[in-house]
């Protein structure tokens, strides 16, 4: 390397001018030299943020490969050989980010450490002498002038021995303070070189390291590896552009073939109606009323399974039921000036539905099905060569409506001929009748235009003030939430069974028999019907407490009771067969009799999926009631018993003190005739009489005591 400049420390005592000059140039030098370094610095810094940067990419990539197989994508194709590629991928990266990890720790050894050090120690101390010389140099001035105003006549040796003092030590300090900044500032010269060369030495050497690791990993197995991933996704390439072809190719066809499709509603002329359709797809229109004249039409995807008409809104996972079609009734209709409308009535005339097709032969076709349907077609082997031979010399299918009462006498005489179909996919399907109600007339379940009471208000209250007047306690206001208003009994408060289970009030009607569960089924059935048709969407959320004597219902938000039912007017709780969140129970009520029968009541709730816990709870609490019941008898008699004891034990106590109080009496008696023994035996005659009559009354004593006296 070529000679290296130098500043004279030889001459900093003599502090002539071009030592100074020359020291301007060095410290110039210096602060060029420091806004390079902390340039260079930052690049350095940079790099090995990146490397950092890069070697936690690495293992984050390597882990998210790993991560692969734990992914649950909806779409799974060959996912086996997708992972196992990229599990070898992942192991290949790991050693990757490995070899980055030891890159990293390098270059801050050998690189970042070095211009560290040189910027943040050899730098700043340059900068401390710098501000010591010049405090030195200001120093030294002033005691050079302090001492050349001495005066020449009045001499004062103890003024002069303080400038020469002060100028002694002034000098001194910035000599050698100058001497050493010069050392420095020659010094820096070579610590600049080492300071650039150095950390790219060690730049340089780490990554050299790092390729020597890199190529130990990159084997021939790895490199065979590589080649086969490379080919195969040549291959997928091949794959996609040719499914994209024939992708582009089938949207062609089918935009030439779908061009008649496009119209709204095309010519039935051209366009055959199928007559012989068991199964239907496509969008229609609802309608829904909204006050008495007015209404709402929402648009719906309509799809037809088994015996069912299903509904689905646009981003729903599946769909809804929305009647059942066995044994219905379809016709066209006019409603609100819209073209295509065809109405949907169920089996027992209290549901309807009116529905818009987007043309003719949509609304034709959707007729036709539901008719079919309707008809139980679809259960046959063949239901469409059926439906064609059935609607051979039908043009339109309208089904004609008539009553409920008509229907219901017709499928009397032939229901017991028609088996009943086993649908797997009709859990809401309420309209369809049971085995059990097809050999049983409903009118021996429900008596016909039984009023449906939809409020939480029962007629229990009612019941209890029936109950209340007739007992003589007219004067007694009731609970209008159906409490009886006494006291709680310590039983009551201590039950055994306490369960508490959210529930939803539907309703509640009249029912007549109550031997088994097809009552609760079939008033479930009509109370649903009439919430639809009356569009009494509104349920009442309580909470239903079964104790060991008694059900409540209970405000949610008060914890009032609402209602109260006594165990043992209980008769019969069952769930629905079908849909398990629904169940009832069959109340008998006290209150009076209809032809010589106790008025039963059906309430309907629905659960939180809890009907058959609901039922064994009920069950239970029965159990504890009949068991509770037969222990208060028990103790009843027992009471009864003792109460009978003890007042024999009072009735012998009172005999044995009367017994006590004659011999007492004859005691006296005897003593007082004593003395008057000697007048004969004949004079006491009467006592002998009167002891043997003990049982007498207090009456008599008194008075043959007045006679033995006298």
């Amino acid at each position: 390397m070529p000679g290296i400049e130098k500043l004279p420390i030889e001459e900093t005592l003599e502090d002539s001018p071009q030592t100074r000059s020359l020291l301007g140039v060095f410290e110039e030098d210096a602060a060029a030299i420091s806004n390079y370094t902390s340039q260079l610095y930052n690049a350095m810094k940079r790099i090995y943020d990146a490397q950092n940067e890069l070697s936690a990419a690495t293992h984050l990539t390597s882990k998210l490969l790993k991560g692969y197989e734990k992914q649950r994508f909806p779409l799974r194709g060959d996912d086996e050989v997708m992972t196992s590629t990229l599990q070898q991928f992942a192991e290949v990266i790991d050693e990757l980010s490995s070899c980055h990890a030891v890159l990293s720790t390098q270059l801050a050894d050998a690189m970042m450490f070095s211009i560290t050090q040189f910027k943040e120690k050899d730098l700043k101390e340059m900068l401390t002498l710098s501000e010591v010389f010049a405090i030195a140099s200001n120093d030294h001035d002033m005691a050079i002038s302090k001492y050349s105003r001495l005066s020449k006549r009045k001499e004062n040796d103890k003024i002069k021995l303080e400038a020469t003092e002060d100028l002694y030590t002034s000098r001194k300090k910035q000599h050698q303070t100058m001497m050493h900044y010069f050392c420095a500032l020659n010094t820096l010269q070579y610590k600049k070189k080492i300071a650039l060369l150095e950390p790219l030495l060690g730049y340089m050497q780490a990554q050299i390291n790092f390729f020597k690791m890199g190529s130990e990993h990159v084997t021939q197995q790895l490199e065979e590896f590589l080649t086969n991933i490379g080919a195969s996704v040549q291959g997928v390439r091949r794959e996609m552009e040719s499914e994209l072809e024939a992708m582009h190719q089938t949207i062609q066809d089918l935009e030439v073939a779908s061009d008649s499709l496009y119209l709204p509603d095309p010519d039935t002329k051209i366009f055959i109606i199928n007559r012989n359709l068991t199964r239907k797809t496509g969008y229609m229109n609802t309608r829904h009323k909204t006050r008495l004249v007015s209404s709402t039409w929402e648009r719906h995807y309509y799809f037809t399974q088994g015996g069912n008409l299903m509904r689905q809104a646009r981003g729903d996972v599946a769909g809804g039921l929305v009647m059942d079609l066995d044994n219905c009734t379809v016709m066209a209709v006019d409603c609100e000036d819209r073209r295509y409308c065809f109405q949907i009535t169920a089996f027992d005339g209290k549901k309807a539905v009116i529905l818009q097709a987007d043309s003719k032969k949509e609304c034709e076709e959707w007729i036709t099905t539901i008719n079919n349907i309707s008809k139980r077609i679809y259960l046959s082997e063949n239901p469409e060569e059926l439906a064609a031979r059935v609607n051979q010399s039908a043009l339109e299918a309208v089904t004609p409506s008539p009553s409920f009462q008509q229907r219901h006498e017709m499928a009397r005489p032939t229901i017991h001929n028609i088996p009943h179909p086993s649908r797997t996919n009709s859990s809401s399907s309420l309209g369809s009748q049971s085995p059990a109600l097809s050999a049983v007339s409903l009118d021996s379940i429900v008596a016909p235009d039984t009023p449906i009471q939809f409020d939480i208000i029962s007629s229990v209250s009612e019941d209890l003030s029936n109950q209340a007047k007739t007992s003589g306690q007219g004067t007694r206001r009731t609970n209008p939430f159906g409490e009886s208003g006494e006291p709680k009994t310590e039983e009551s408060e201590e039950s055994i069974l306490q369960q508490l289970f959210i529930v939803r009030f539907l309703g509640s009607m009249e029912v007549k028999a109550n031997e088994n569960s097809d009552v609760i089924c079939e008033t479930m059935r009509q109370i649903l019907a009439a919430r639809a048709i009356h569009n009494i969407f509104r349920m009442t959320e309580s909470h239903l407490l079964v104790t060991g004597d008694c059900l409540k219902l209970i405000d949610p938000q008060t914890q009032v009771t609402r209602l109260r039912f006594p165990l043992q007017n209980v008769v019969l709780c069952a769930t629905h067969k079908e849909n398990k969140r629904l169940f009832g129970f069959v109340l008998h009520t006290e209150g009076g009799r209809i032809e010589g029968r106790p008025i039963s009541i059906c309430y309907v709730f629905e659960s939180n999926n809890e009907g058959g816990k609901i039922c064994d709870s009920v069950g239970l609490g029965k159990q504890i009631a009949f068991h509770s019941e037969l222990d208060r008898r028990t103790t009843d008699k027992q009471k009864e018993l003792d109460r009978e004891k003890e007042r024999q034990l009072k009735e012998l106590n009172k005999q044995k003190q009367i017994e006590k109080d004659l011999e007492e009496q004859s005691r006296l008696i005897a003593a007082s005739t004593r003395p008057n023994q000697t007048s004969g035996e004949g004079q006491f005659a009467p006592l002998g009489n009167s002891s043997q009559s003990e049982d007498s009354d207090a009456g008599d004593d008194g008075k043959k005591k007045k006679e033995v006296e006298a």
